[in-house]
């Protein structure tokens, strides 16, 4: 059985940019997800490094909340072509 981090970035179904409001300039944080819930932060200011890992969207949105990041407000999808 393979991790969630290691088929997301290839599996995606949506994403989220996430940043911290007191860094400047703000700090950017990626969040993807799937359709099983399974999600993955990545920092691109760390070669896009993962930084977060879970199989529940929930707790990687709570993970970034306390840490004070804040959700930019548009969640992008993946678009069916």
């Amino acid at each position: 059985m393979s991790s969630p981090e290691l088929n997301l970035a290839d599996n995606w179904e949506f994403t989220e940019l996430w940043v911290d409001p007191t860094a400047s300039p703000p700090y950017v944080l990626i969040l993807l997800g799937d359709s099983s819930g399974n999600s993955c932060v990545y920092d691109p200011a760390q070669n896009y490094q993962i930084v977060f890992a879970s199989s529940d969207y929930q707790e990687a949105k709570l993970w970034l909340l306390e840490d004070e990041y804040e959700r930019v407000e548009r969640r992008l999808q993946l678009s069916a072509a």
